[in-house]
């Protein structure tokens, strides 16, 4: 495993059906989960409605990106059937581009049918918990879609998102599965990729510190970063809190991953995650 520290940010540009999205400054991803019981209450939106006024509130509050969910992800969670996971977020991504025209929309999805439709629909970006194991066809799917593609570090199939192997060294384990994922995707034809380290999927709290602490590790492959902390429990279990009361904390941690090199931060917040990238940006 080669280690280097390459924190000062890049340009990365992601080629979004067509349009050309260039950035030098971290970009801001807003969580739209239209599901019951996302782990963070505050996230959740029932209705058409109500989901469009979060996208309406996460736009004016800076964010960059809209990544809509329909499965959740949360530990003890049972994903729903394909058709619901559809049902839940197609009409919304059709709403999304007729109210929200400009708005750049990622789906949190694992499944390659749900990816088709989500693009056909509008969306541009694919994230995907899974890396491309869960369903042969992913990677096919996606290079077909020809869209960006986040890449994210889980390991075993649904029933072991959050399962914790034992005697392993987290950060040399990640590299090395990016490594293998990112030669995937290259023989498959995918040309974005966006690496997400799966912070809080399958590691402990230490190993979750561990992984941010060493975040610009994973610059190696030239690659933007997506950093996902927002109000996970490495925040509020050792705060001693609850995912309600873990703003504060998630913007510190924001904060080091901004300093290790990342590119994009999937936020509940973005108000307070444009703060983070704002001022941080003058440390570098």
């Amino acid at each position: 495993m080669i280690l280097q520290d390459n924190r000062i940010p890049f340009t990365f540009s992601l080629n979004l059906r067509g349009r050309l999205l260039t950035s030098s400054t971290p970009l801001v991803m807003g969580i739209v989960n239209v599901t019951p019981d996302s782990f963070y209450s505050g996230s959740r939106v029932q209705g058409m409605d109500a989901a469009l006024q979060r996208c309406a509130d996460m736009l004016e509050q800076g964010a960059d990106l809209l990544d809509v969910g329909g499965v959740s992800t949360r530990p003890g969670s049972v994903p729903v059937a394909e058709q619901e996971e559809i049902d839940r977020v197609i009409p919304l991504i059709e709403a999304i581009v007729v109210r929200f025209p400009a708005a750049i929309l990622s789906v949190d999805t694992f499944r390659p049918e749900v990816a088709r439709k989500a693009v056909a629909a509008g969306a541009s970006i694919i994230n995907d918990i899974s890396g491309g194991r869960w369903y042969p066809d992913m990677l096919d799917t996606i290079a077909d879609l020809q869209v960006p593609y986040v890449l994210m570090h889980s390991t075993g199939d649904w029933n072991d998102l959050h399962s914790i192997p034992p005697n392993r060294k987290v950060v040399e384990e990640v590299y090395d599965y990016f490594t293998e994922r990112m030669d995937a995707c290259r023989l498959a034809g995918i040309h974005d990729v966006i690496l997400d380290p799966g912070i809080g999927f399958g590691k402990t709290i230490p190993e979750n510190f561990e992984l941010l602490k060493h975040f610009s590790v994973f610059t190696h492959w030239g690659k933007p970063l997506l950093l996902a902390v927002s109000r996970k429990s490495m925040i509020y279990k050792t705060l001693g809190t609850t995912p309600e009361a873990a703003l504060n904390g998630t913007s510190i941690l924001h904060t080091a991953g901004l300093l290790q090199g990342a590119s994009i931060i999937r936020v509940h917040d973005p108000a307070a995650a444009r703060e983070a990238i704002q001022l941080t940006q003058l440390l570098h």
